[in-house]
């Protein structure tokens, strides 16, 4: 993944409590792109990386910086995570868009679908889309 062009995409994202769409070439010459993927929504896996990104945005919007979080449940899945408060195990309002892969095209075409689960592995990517549109670090945990 390291090195090559980064896959576009433009899918249907929660963000600010509204549906949006999102589109990934949209960033070229704009902003450096945080792409992270994460299993599902409502599960222990992943919400305190979530909540994080969204607790320190400011210091990423400082340095020109988009977040953008996508797992494969619905945009209606997201907000309804989104609109549960951290203590309840939701998230809270985050400061960056939740992409929905309901097709599960973009986890593919990333590389990071778990196949016989039907879910991505938890992983972040950073597109940089101040120079060019490829990947200049890729992590899977």
């Amino acid at each position: 993944m390291v090195g090559n062009v980064a896959p576009d995409f433009e899918a249907e994202a929660v963000f600010d409590q509204e549906f949006i769409k999102v589109k990934l070439s949209d960033y070229i010459g704009k902003k450096y792109v945080i792409l992270f993927f994460y299993p599902l929504d409502f599960t222990f896996v992943c919400p305190t990386e979530i909540t994080a990104f969204s607790d320190r945005h400011a210091e990423f919007d400082a340095i020109n910086t988009e977040i953008l979080g996508v797992s494969v449940d619905s945009v209606f899945s997201h907000l309804a995570w989104v609109q549960s408060d951290r203590k309840s195990g939701g998230l809270g309002d985050l400061k960056y868009p939740l992409v929905s892969d309901v097709t599960k095209s973009i986890s593919e075409s990333y590389g990071v679908l778990i196949p016989d689960q039907g879910h991505p592995l938890p992983s972040v990517g950073f597109p940089s889309y101040l120079q060019s549109n490829r990947v200049k670090f890729y992590l899977a945990f």
